[in-house]
Formats: C-alpha cells, sequence, structure tokens
C-alpha cells in the first residue's frame, strides 16, 4: 500500500537534513514547544515569557525581575506607565491572574503574589484591574443566562480579590503619588495627578465591584464578599488612608492635593463616616495631630469645610456631650471643656468658620435641636474669645427671642435650645462688654422679646419669656430693681437651672476625657463577614451511651392498687421535637428563659442561635415591664434593647416576629417613656435605617404614647406585677368581675394582641370616632323632627335625669379634692409629639434625609402618628396651643405631596391626604371645647384649610364601596362641616383676624 503513495514534490533547504522531515506515509505527531528559561535581560523578553504560558518558576523570575526594575540601563519600572509596561500590565492582568491566582494564594509563602502585587499597585496597574472588570460585566451581560459562563466568573472573583489586595493598605494612595512625583518627567505630574483624583473619587472602584459581586452573588458564586464593593468602608478607607497622607507630608502641594482629595471623599456620601475617622485617628492622637487636623480641614473648600464643623458637632453630641447630665450648670465638666478645644482648633484664625458656627447657633437648624445642652455650651465657649463673634450670637439670638412670627411658627424644642443659647451668649458678653449688654437691655430688642413672648397664648413661649427677661434683668439690674415676675413657675428646678446658663463660663481643656472615653473603632478588614444563612442551624448531636446488658420488661401486676379518690395527673404535651425520626437530632440541652436584662441582650446579640432569639423575642415584652419598676436594670440597658429590637432581622422565620419585636420595643417606652421616647425620636431621623425599619419607630411611639394615656393597652401590661402582688385565680374571681374578651383579666383595659397594621386601624377608628356625631346628626334631619320622636325623646329624658343625678354627685364629691396635674399628656407632648414634630422640621432642610422623610408610606405613618399622640394628649393638656400649632402648620405645609401632586405617585398621594386629613381631624376633635380659642390663635389656618379640604373634596372621586378614595371623601367632607361651622359662628373674629384687627 506504500507503493502507491508517491510525493507530488519535495524541496529541501539549505542546512536541513532530508530525514527530518516526516514523509507522508508516516503519522504526525504534536510539536512541543520547549520551555525556555527566562535570563531577565529585557522588559521584551519578560513580556515574551509572559505570552507563552510560563511556569510557576519562570512566573516567578519574571515577576522578580518587573519588581526589581530591571538589571540593565536604563532602568525600567513597570508602575510608570508607557507601551511596554501597558502590554505587560494587561499580560498580568487578564492572563496570569485568571490562571495563577489560586496556586499563589496557596503557596506556602507570598514570595510569588506579593511580587504580583508590588508590580500592580500604580494607576496603570489598578485602571487595568476595572477595565478588565468592566470587560468581564459587558461579557456576562451579552450572554444568556444559561450560557455556562462560569469561567467568565470565577475571572470576575479573582480579579476582585487582586483589586481588594491592591488597595489593601492604607497608605497606598500616598505611595502612589509618591512614585508620581519621583519621575523625572515633570510635564506628566498634571495629569497624572488628575488622573489620581479621578481614579479614588469618582465612585468607579465602588461602583464595577458591587456590580461584580451582584453578577457572582446571583449565579451562586460569590463565598466572600469583599470590602470594596460597600461604599461605607470605602470612605472608611478613603479617611485613613489621608490621615497616613497628612501625618508624614513635608511639601505644601502634598497638602493642597491630600486635601482635594479629602474635599471630593466628602461628596461620595456618608461624610460623617470620614470625620469620625479624621476626628479618632488624628485629631485625638496628640498636639501635632491636631494641629495637623486643622491645618488639613481649613485647606478644603468652603462647602466642606462647613460640612466638616457640622459633622464633628454631631460627632461631640451623640459621643460624648448628650450622656452627660449637666443638670448643675455651674459644675466643671471636663468633657464639655476638652468638647471647646475641638471646636476652637477649627474656628482658630478662620472667620469663615467662626460665622458658620455663629450661623449654627442661631439658625433654623435649631443649634442642635433635640441634642444636650452641653453642645450648646462647647460651641458658644469656643466663641467666647472673639467679641465680634459672641455679640453677633447675643444680637441675632435676641431678635430671633422676640420675633412674633417666630414664636408663632417655630417648634418649642428649637426655642428653648435658641434661648440656652441666648443665656450662654448674654453671660459670656457681660464678661467681657458688660457695657454693651446694658445698652442692649434698653433698647426695643429686649422689651419686644419679653412682652411678644408674654402676649401669646402658648405656656412654654410665656415661660421662655419670664426666664430670659429675668436672667438678663439680674446681670445688668440691682437686686432691688431686677426683674421679678413673681409667678410659681420661676421658682422650679428647670427655671433655676435656665438662668444659671447666665454664669457659665467653660474653657478650652485638654483632650484626654475624650481619648478615654473613645468609643472602640471597629477593626478593619479586608473582607466583610460572612453572610449567614437564613435557615436555623441544626442542633448538636448528643453523645449516645453505649448500649448495655440491661433489659427493660414491662410487668402486668394483677392487682389493683389505684385508689379512686386520687386524680392522675393529665398527660404532658408532646414535644415536637419527640416525633423526630432520628433521635440524634433531638436538642435536650435548650437554653432556659432570660431572667436578667444582660441575659436578654445576650440572647437578642446571639443571631445564630434559633433557641435563643425564640426565647428573647417571646420573653422580652414580659422581662422588661416587670422588670421596669424593680432596680435599674432597664434604665441602664435601655438603648441597647432598643437598638437590638430595631435592627432585628427574621433570619429564622419565626411566627409572630414582627409583633413579638414589636411589643419589645414598646415595652421599652412604657418602661422609660422621658428617656426613650425622644431617644426613638431621634433615631428616627438620624439613624441608618431602612424604611420598614424607621415605619416600625413610628409605629412604637405611637403605640406606646396610646397607652402611656391609658387608652389601648397591650396584652403584656398584666407583667408590671410580680406574682406576689397578684391574687390567686380562685380568690381573685370572688372580687373581679371577669369578661370573656380580657382572658380572665379586669374588665375595661381593652387587653388584645396587635396586629401588624395597628397604627392604620386606630388612626381608622379615630376618624370614625370623628365622623360618627356628624353622621348621627344626618340620619335624624333625614328621619324628621327631634320632638316628634317618642323614643328618641324617652331615652334623651332619661339620659338628662341620669346625666343630672350623676353630676349632682361628683359636685358634693370634688369640693374637697384636690386637681391632680395631669403628668401623662404633659409626658406624650415633652417626649414623644414636640421631639417628633421638631426634629421632622430640621430634617427638612438636609437634602438627604428630605428623600426618605417624603416617602410616601413614610410620612403617611408620620403624619398619623402625631395625630394619635396630640389625640392621645387630650383636651386638658397644658402644651396643647403649642402642639395645635407645630401639626397646623406641618401639615399645611405637606399639602404638595397630596393629591394634584406631581412629586410623588398617585397611590403615594391618596395615603398622604388620607393621613392629613385624619390629622386634621384629630386636631379639630381635641380642641372641641375651645373652638373659638382656635379660630383667634390660628384663623388663618382655618380659613385656608378649609379651602384645600374643600378642593380634597371636590377632587374625589369617592362612591358607595368601602375604598381609600371613600374614606378620604368622607373624612374630607366631615372636617369641612366642622370647619364651616367654626367660620360661621366665629367669622367676626376670623374676619379681624385677616384684616390686622385686634
Amino acid at each position: 500500500m506504500a507503493d502507491f503513495i508517491v510525493p507530488v514534490s519535495q524541496a529541501y533547504t539549505k542546512g536541513s537534513e532530508p530525514d527530518k522531515f516526516l514523509s507522508l506515509s508516516k503519522a504526525a505527531e504534536p510539536v512541543k514547544v520547549p520551555q525556555t528559561l527566562f535570563k531577565g535581560t529585557s522588559p521584551e523578553e519578560a513580556l515574551e515569557s509572559l505570552k507563552n504560558q510560563p511556569s510557576y518558576d519562570t512566573l516567578l523570575a519574571v515577576l522578580e525581575y518587573l519588581g526589581n526594575g530591571g538589571q540593565n540601563k536604563p532602568k525600567f519600572d513597570i508602575r510608570t506607565p508607557g507601551p511596554l509596561s501597558a502590554q505587560i500590565i494587561h499580560m498580568l492582568v487578564t492572563e496570569i491572574v485568571p490562571n495563577y491566582w489560586t496556586v499563589l494564594q496557596e503557596s506556602s509563602d507570598r514570595a510569588g503574589i506579593d511580587a504580583l502585587l508590588a508590580c500592580l499597585r500604580s494607576l496603570p496597574g489598578i485602571n487595568a484591574a476595572l477595565t478588565y472588570v468592566r470587560s468581564l460585566i459587558r461579557e456576562v451581560k451579552s450572554q444568556p443566562k444559561d450560557s455556562g459562563s462560569s469561567h467568565v466568573i470565577f475571572n470576575l472573583i479573582y480579579t476582585l480579590s487582586l483589586l481588594a489586595d491592591l488597595l489593601g493598605d492604607d497608605g497606598e494612595v500616598m505611595r502612589i503619588w509618591d512614585h508620581i512625583v519621583s519621575t523625572k518627567d515633570t510635564t506628566r505630574v498634571r495629569p497624572l495627578r488628575r488622573e489620581l483624583l479621578s481614579l479614588f473619587t469618582s465612585g468607579k472602584i465602588v461602583s464595577l465591584s458591587a456590580e461584580a459581586e451582584d453578577i457572582c452573588r446571583q449565579a451562586s458564586q460569590l463565598t466572600e464578599p469583599r470590602w470594596i464593593a460597600d461604599n461605607k468602608q470605602y470612605i472608611s478607607w478613603l479617611a485613613r488612608n489621608q490621615v497616613q497622607w497628612a501625618k508624614s507630608q513635608s511639601r505644601e502641594e502634598d497638602l493642597e492635593l491630600c486635601a482635594e482629595l479629602g474635599a471630593r471623599a466628602l461628596r461620595l456620601g456618608h461624610p460623617e463616616i470620614f470625620v469620625r475617622e479624621l476626628f479618632y485617628n488624628l485629631l485625638l492622637q496628640d498636639d501635632a495631630g491636631k494641629e495637623m487636623f486643622s491645618k488639613l480641614v481649613n485647606s478644603y473648600p468652603l462647602h466642606e469645610q462647613r460640612k466638616v464643623l457640622l459633622l464633628l458637632l454631631k460627632l461631640l453630641s451623640d459621643l460624648y456631650l448628650n450622656s452627660i447630665n449637666n443638670s448643675d450648670a455651674s459644675e466643671e465638666y471636663p468633657t464639655i471643656w476638652a468638647s471647646v478645644s475641638v471646636l476652637q482648633s477649627i474656628v482658630a484664625n478662620n472667620d469663615a468658620q467662626r460665622n458658620n458656627l455663629a450661623a449654627w447657633l442661631t439658625g433654623t437648624s435649631g443649634a442642635g435641636v433635640g441634642e444636650g445642652c452641653g453642645i450648646r455650651r462647647a460651641a458658644v465657649a469656643a466663641l467666647a474669645d472673639y467679641k465680634e463673634s459672641i455679640l453677633t450670637v447675643l444680637e441675632r439670638s435676641l431678635s430671633q427671642f422676640s420675633d412674633q412670627l417666630y414664636i408663632k411658627h417655630t417648634p418649642i424644642l428649637q426655642q428653648e435650645a435658641h434661648s440656652q443659647v441666648l443665656l450662654l451668649a448674654a453671660g459670656y458678653v457681660h464678661r467681657v462688654a458688660p457695657m454693651k449688654l446694658t445698652v442692649l437691655l434698653r433698647s426695643s430688642l429686649y422689651l419686644n422679646a419679653v412682652s411678644n413672648r408674654l402676649a401669646v397664648s402658648q405656656s412654654r413661649a410665656r415661660f421662655l419669656g419670664m426666664i430670659v427677661g429675668e436672667a438678663l434683668s439680674g446681670l445688668v439690674h440691682g437686686k432691688d430693681s431686677k426683674l421679678d415676675f413673681k409667678m410659681e413657675e420661676m421658682t422650679t428646678e428647670e427655671a433655676d437651672w435656665y438662668k444659671s446658663l447666665v454664669h457659665v463660663s467653660d474653657k478650652a481643656g485638654p483632650l484626654d476625657p475624650l481619648r478615654t472615653s473613645m468609643p472602640s473603632s471597629p477593626p478593619r478588614s479586608s473582607n466583610k463577614p460572612a453572610r449567614p444563612s437564613n435557615k436555623p442551624r441544626a442542633p448538636k448531636l448528643r453523645n449516645i451511651p453505649a448500649k448495655t446488658g440491661f433489659v427493660i420488661e414491662e410487668v402486668e401486676d394483677d392487682e389493683e392498687q389505684e385508689d379512686a379518690d386520687l386524680v392522675p395527673y393529665a398527660k404532658p404535651d408532646s414535644d415536637a421535637e419527640d416525633s423526630d425520626d432520628d433521635p440524634t437530632l433531638i436538642n435536650r440541652n435548650k437554653p432556659k428563659a432570660p431572667v436578667y436584662i444582660r441575659d436578654l441582650i445576650s440572647y437578642l446579640r446571639d443571631t445564630e442561635n434559633y433557641d435563643r432569639q425564640k426565647l428573647a423575642l417571646t420573653t422580652a415584652p414580659t422581662l422588661i415591664r416587670r422588670k421596669a419598676n424593680y432596680g435599674t436594670e432597664v434604665v441602664s440597658h435601655a438603648e441597647d434593647l432598643a437598638s437590638l429590637l430595631i435592627g432585628l432581622q427574621d433570619k429564622f422565620e419565626l411566627e409572630n416576629f414582627y409583633n413579638l419585636r414589636l411589643q419589645g420595643m414598646v415595652a421599652v417606652v412604657v418602661a422609660q417613656p422621658k428617656k426613650m421616647a425622644p431617644w426613638f425620636a431621634k433615631t428616627l431621623f438620624d439613624g441608618d435605617y431602612s424604611l420598614s425599619q424607621r415605619a416600625s419607630i413610628l409605629i412604637v411611639l405611637g403605640l406606646s404614647g396610646r397607652e402611656i394615656a391609658g387608652f389601648e393597652i397591650s396584652e403584656y401590661a398584666s407583667a408590671t406585677h410580680f406574682p406576689s402582688k397578684v391574687l390567686p385565680n380562685k380568690v381573685e374571681k370572688h372580687y373581679l368581675q371577669l369578661s370573656s374578651a380580657s382572658n380572665g383579666l379586669q374588665a375595661g383595659t381593652n387587653l388584645k394582641a396587635l396586629p401588624s397594621n395597628a397604627l392604620d386601624t386606630l388612626a381608622k377608628s379615630l376618624s370614625q370616632t370623628f365622623l360618627a356625631p356628624m353622621a348621627a346628626e344626618a340620619a335624624d334631619a333625614a328621619t324628621g323632627p327631634d320632638a316628634l320622636k317618642l323614643s328618641s325623646f324617652t331615652s334623651r329624658l332619661e339620659q338628662s335625669q341620669a346625666n343630672s343625678s350623676i353630676t349632682s354627685k361628683s359636685k358634693s364629691k370634688n369640693r374637697g379634692i384636690r386637681s391632680i396635674p395631669n403628668t401623662t399628656a404633659s409626658v406624650i407632648s415633652t417626649s414623644f409629639f414636640f421631639p417628633l414634630s421638631s426634629r421632622f422640621q430640621a430634617a427638612m432642610r438636609s437634602s438627604a434625609m428630605t428623600k426618605i422623610i417624603f416617602q410616601p408610606y413614610l410620612l403617611a405613618l408620620y403624619l398619623k402618628t402625631l395625630g394619635l399622640l396630640i389625640h392621645s394628649a387630650g383636651p386638658s393638656t397644658l402644651a396643647l396651643p403649642q402642639m395645635t400649632v407645630e401639626l397646623w402648620d406641618l401639615v399645611l405645609g405637606v399639602r404638595g405631596r397630596c393629591l394634584g401632586s406631581n412629586t410623588t405617585d398617585g397611590e403615594g398621594d391618596m395615603a398622604v391626604t388620607h393621613a392629613v386629613l385624619m390629622a386634621l381631624a384629630a386636631l379639630l376633635d381635641v380642641n372641641e371645647g375651645d373652638v373659638r380659642g382656635l379660630c383667634e390663635r390660628q384663623g388663618r389656618q382655618v380659613v385656608e384649610s378649609m379651602e384645600w379640604v374643600g378642593n380634597v373634596f371636590h377632587n374625589t372621586r369617592g362612591g358607595d364601596g368601602a375604598g381609600e378614595e371613600n374614606d378620604v371623601k368622607m373624612l374630607a367632607a366631615g372636617i369641612l362641616i366642622r370647619l364651616r361651622e367654626a367660620v360661621e359662628k366665629y367669622q367676626t373674629v376670623l374676619m379681624g383676624d385677616l384684616v390686622g384687627f385686634t
């Protein structure tokens, strides 16, 4: 057969041997490319070795050569941008990392991976990794979902790991810039400077990494999330880089670039994290760090300087000053003095920052509304050494304090904060320039401030006016001629504390109190903790004893040993775990129910244990209520309990999880209402929580306020009494009338489990209560005159006789009884309502918070909560006029989010409209007994609300069926009737108010 095969032609080259060529009759063998040893003569040779699929030893030799900068002259630096270095970096990122990353990581020594990272730690290396991530993402998106692109996913994971390791060190940005400056080509420094800022402050590192992680997570291949995909951790990394850079900088241009990097980082989001890192790691370190912090912040642009100042004020108040119980204003507080030193390091030698601090003290933001007085003491003391600034603060505060519109429309918490600033500034001005304060008290500002305050109907506003009048007069005038109102309100502890603020003299002190009480910063890790599983862990297997030789045998006894008089015990309830087919899976070592608050906290923190989480949730409402009035456990750990309950997630899909968590938070507020209700209101606007968690906070405030007022009592209320204070069931039934609806508890307490939409249910019942009298009047008018109805006449006669007898009895009994102050209404107004309303108006000035608070569902829930709280306070509340003013101004201020606006969708508009009408209904219902006073004080709001509600009524379809539109139309009709009745009855009063007559 081989003879038939004849070659067509045969050619020979010079120097070749014919026997080396294969004839066509022989089978061809694969050609093996010999692996040449890398000699390290040139970067071109290194590139060629990388292209030829190098072995592990060859790769290490190439990386060592590139990392050492080459051996020949001129020296080759792969970190310097250029055509050849770009090709080598491209090969390292796209070929070497996907093939060798796992091998390099699993090697015993880190020589290989360290050499690889050293070659890529530069602008070209990081940009190449980002470009490759972008191309892999594009490739995954272009392919079908079931195309089997697993190799692309793994390449994404390896490249993300490479990028995280490249940026792992805190001084990476500084080292990259030092290498750029060290190059001899100065013409390339400026473009590389712009590229450096764009790379680290444009947000593309976080965005690309997060998108890549999301793709890997969808493919179920993400085992370890990377920190570069978390914006918070990335901002913290940038701040630590700036700290390292600022500590080691020696050139002026380095400080400018460092400051520009920080200013841009503040615009990436979460600026509080950035400022906190600078505060801990730079300002509080030593005196040199404090000086460098001041120098660095003063190099920022003006807008970023103001942002740092405001965030620093917030940081000081939250971490240090709010925890100070400065009930004695004349006492020395080292923490306040240390805070003064911190603020002076910013405002010193910087007129713009002094103006910013003065504007914060006197502006509409409220000088830290809702915060403790400590931050205002520190801020005023920081300006005390600057005469012009402290005089500006005093004049602005006094002018604002006397403004009638400010008195009428500003939230009371904000007025209290400004009053404290006014008194503190007056004390410092009296010590610096006493004649200036004397002249100021003889001017019309002081006289108008006192007279305008005394003329208003709000009791709290009058109280502040009398306090300021007496305190300032006591500084200037003598003991005999000073102003004295001789009122009982001026002799209380609160009044004495306010008047003592003019004698406060804080000064700058050492930073040691801030260092000693500095909260531990969380340790930085290159990766976030692994995401826990959503399923409960399987219980550990018990040790099964070995089998013995004993046999258990049941022997029947023929004799009758049972006694007829003995009642046998009932069979125990079957355990669900006993029915398991595998006895080794039964967990007999279950945790016991916590009996102390610290045990409850440890159970809540153990998010990996199913049994502990379930026990903690079921026992939290009862345990907290039981411990509320016994000992200091709840007082000491109330904030920790509230924080844990707010952030708790339903990992194990527990039954009734959300209701139990809600009941736990309600128990915390009911146990400590004066402390925890303002804390929840502060957390609502300041905390980093989701919309559902913020909604749960509003529900907790509404339900706990109703329970404190006695309207809706929780099913766990009986837990407040220890068993020793409760009668046995056999004895209790002879003294108390039981109700089947109350589950064996006293009738009339309305004990019941609260559903998930409890707040909406309460709001609906309140609306129905508001509309019921008008519906009854309409029914009577439709059926004829009341005088012709025999049944109604008889019932009215019986009712009038009963009322007259009750009235006569009550008059005879009340002759010797003193009136009891309504402390519950005072708690609801000061601890629940005012913190919520004041912080909302302060949050409206923040662009970040505006997007959250104006979300339709959250805004509707917020308005319903305020309506329920003002209704819970009742008509006998002393602060009702001020509560009415704040709620009415807020309701009219959010009309743009209701029907007819284009800011939200139709469903959100309808929900907000219903909430606004419900708040108006509660406001009118609680002021039903003082409609004339309402028209005198809020005449413009009455007319304006009537016009707007009329438009809502005419523009809403409504119908016979039960729906949200029908509820809105009915509620609008009821409010419109009430407002028109008030306008017709007190038309003269309203007209006089509208035209400016008194």
